[in-house]
Order: C-alpha cells, then structure tokens, then sequence
C-alpha cells in the first residue's frame, strides 16, 4: 500500500507476520506483493484469504502434507481466513502432476468418501473456526460451455507445455488428453471465483498456483494472488519425496506406537527440517536445538524422542504420546516386550491339524496386510515367533496359548487360547 503512513506498531506487526510466514517457505511470488497484502490487512483489519486445494484422491494424510497445513495453521493464528477447496470437480479429472500418463477420474461417490476422510484428519490442525470449506463443483459446475470456452482463450497451448510433465509426455510422443489441460485452469478458477489472496502449495504446484495469478490478471481482478511455495519433505528414506507409495511416510493416522517408532528412523540430517516444517516449534528453540546438535550437548536420539512425543502429542493426545514414548523406552532401549500386548484368538477353520503356515498366521493375526507382505517380511527377517526369527516362508507353526508373534520392531501380538 502506496500513502498510507502506518504506526511504529502497525510497522512491526508488519515485519512479525513476514517472518512468520516466510520461514521454512522455498519460494514467495512475488514477495513484495505478500508484504503489501499484510499491510492492507493490518490497516483495514481485513483477513487475508488463504487458499489451499485438495486433491481427494489420496485423503490418507502424512507427516509430508502437514507441511502446507502448519503454514495454513500460522496464517490462522495471525488472523487470516483459511479457504480449503475439496476438488470434487477437479478431482475428476485428477491432477496430472508429475504423472507420466492420463490420471483415472474418480466418480462422485469416491471424491465423497475421501473429502470426508480429509475433514476429519485436518481438523488435527487447523482450527476450523477460521476454515471455511469448499466444494469447487459449486461454480464450475454452473460454467456454461461458452464460459469453458473464454476460460480456455485465457491461457495459450504454449503456456500449458511450458509444464514439465507435459513437456516430457509431449516430447515422448505420449498422448496428452485436451481435458487435462483444464485441471490447472479450473486450479486458478477457484482463485478466481473466491478472491484469493493468497494460495499455498508444495514446489511441485508451482504452474498450477500461478496459474491462478494469471487468471485473476485476466479477469481484471486488482492484484493477483500470492504464491507460497513450500518444499517438499523427504521421506524416511532420506532421499525420496515422502509418499505412501513408497512406503517411507508417517501417517497421522496411524497408531501412537507406529508414530513414534517410525519418528525414530528419521535420519539425523533431516531432523531439524522436520522439526521447522512439521511443528509448532518457535524460531528461538529451532535456533537453540541446532547449536545443541552442533556443540554435542544435545544427542541426536534424544532430540528424535522429543519430535516422536510430540508427533504423538499433536494427533493422539498428550496420555498417548506419554505411553508411546514409555514403550519405546522398554521395547526398544532395554529390549524387553511391551507390557501390554493385544491377544489374538485363531479361528479353529484356519487350522490344519492344529497347525497354520506362518503367512496365514500373519495375516490372520493382522500383522500384516496380505501374503505378499508377510512373505517380504519372513524373507527380510523381520517375523519372530517367542524371539526365535522366521527365516522360512513355508514353516507350519501349531499356536500355543502366550506365544507372542512380532514383525519388525513395534508390532506383536500374543496368542490367546485356542
């Protein structure tokens, strides 16, 4: 904002929500823009509008989305509107990012159940007072083709290739359907339709975000939106984008002990970007803990604990994170089983003569997912039986009342009669 003479206080409060916003971001467009929108917001006392899309096709929410939702968290917390948009629509057609071939649509009844997933999984973080949810159906579905027809006269073909998993299938001569052109034009839709402000995203939206810029632009709406672009976390891998797929995620959903067990494999050289990406943690005590890390007072363990307790804490409950962490304690540090272990009763209809190969085992006892893992698993030595390890796929075992089945190192189970 142009002649307007803000107050010491108005100036600094300008400066505190900047640093808030800009730490841990890989990337601000334009940034200028960003700090004229905070200005305007503190002198009017108007919110500003935040914008973060959902794809509803994956709702299974990961420590690596909650990147953007805590950037989200912070805008609320400084005053300002969260506008989630569930992509029914959009979702649809799927978003064709870093895809290689055409995205399968989704039917209503799939874009439904997983928007309802993503409701109850955010609602960990944001502080629904200040979100507003939206369906994207609610105005493209109302587009008449002549309106399809002057949202596509917007944008140029050149434009749209200018994305790079574009480029690349166009380059591979592999086929590009023209309704996928439309994903990130109905994306800037959205911002055009809402008046955003501001909209967040992972690097890998970096088009799609800005396309919502252009359109504003285009439609001759006074300033465009901002773009805040956050990186993307690697997995527990420590080299590869954290995706379910992958298998090197930490589900917010998954059980305590899973939480923080999987915490505790986080590579050290990646601790502390969890810690600024994925908490709440002030800038002074991120500050603190990487001199302690540096200087040798404080033991990368140790840290990883603390970060393990308070993903539990943050999406389980203070009780929960104080149990996950004591089991961790005696499983893992004084290697001795839990003290509390579920009891698993074997149908008699799965035994053969009073025996069951160790993969129906597995599977029964819901150790494992499906035979094709609990095989991986057996293979990879991670099955014991009463601490012996399973090293044969095809091994009968005949289920004795006590005998305590393990996978890996947070998963048992003890045998109840049978």
């Amino acid at each position: 904002m142009t002649g307007i003479e803000l107050t010491d206080a108005q100036r600094q409060e300008v400066e505190r929500q900047l640093q808030i916003i800009k730490r841990g971001a890989a990337e601000i467009i334009p940034e200028d823009a960003l700090k004229q929108k905070i200005t305007r917001a503190i002198v009017t006392g108007k919110p500003l509008k935040v914008k973060l899309g959902l794809d509803p096709s994956a709702p299974d929410i990961h420590i690596g989305h909650t990147v953007v939702l805590q950037k989200l968290r912070q805008f609320q917390e400084l005053g300002h509107e969260v506008q989630l948009i569930i992509g029914d629509f959009t979702g649809r057609i799927g978003d064709p990012t870093g895809k290689s071939e055409t995205r399968k649509q989704l039917t209503e009844e799939d874009v439904q159940h997983n928007a309802q997933t993503y409701q109850t999984q955010l609602s960990k973080i944001l502080d629904f007072t200040k979100t507003t949810f939206y369906y994207n159906s609610s105005w493209l579905g109302e587009l008449k083709f002549d309106d399809v027809l002057k949202l596509a006269g917007k944008v140029t073909v050149a434009r749209m290739l200018e994305r790079d998993d574009f480029a690349k299938r166009y380059a591979a001569n592999q086929p590009i359907h023209v309704h996928e052109f439309f994903y990130p034009l109905m994306q800037g839709y959205d911002s055009v339709s809402l008046e955003t402000d501001i909209e967040l995203g992972g690097t890998d939206q970096t088009f799609n975000i800005l396309m919502g810029r252009t359109l504003q632009g285009a439609y001759e709406m006074q300033d465009g939106q901002v773009a805040i672009l956050m990186p993307l976390l690697e997995g527990l891998d420590g080299t590869q984008k954290m995706s379910k797929s992958l298998k090197n995620y930490i589900g917010i959903d998954e059980a305590a002990n899973e939480i923080f067990g999987k915490t505790m494999s986080i590579p050290d050289s990646l601790m502390l970007k969890y810690y600024e990406l994925t908490t709440a943690i002030s800038s002074e005590e991120l500050q603190e803990l990487k001199e302690g890390l540096e200087a040798g007072s404080i033991h990368p363990r140790d840290a990883k604990m603390k970060l393990a307790k308070e993903y539990v804490r943050m999406y389980h409950g203070a009780e929960a994170a104080q149990e996950a962490e004591q089991h961790f304690i005696t499983v893992f540090q004084k290697r001795a089983l839990p003290e509390e272990i579920e009891e698993i009763q074997i149908s008699e209809e799965l035994l053969d003569a009073g025996q069951i190969s160790i993969i129906k085992l597995l599977v029964a006892t819901g150790l494992q997912a499906s035979n094709a893992e609990a095989r991986r698993s057996i293979e990879q030595g991670a099955v014991k039986i009463n601490e012996t390890k399973i090293l044969n796929i095809h091994e009968l075992f005949q289920p004795q009342d006590g005998d305590i089945v393990q996978v890996g190192k947070r998963k048992f189970v003890k045998i109840k009669q049978v």
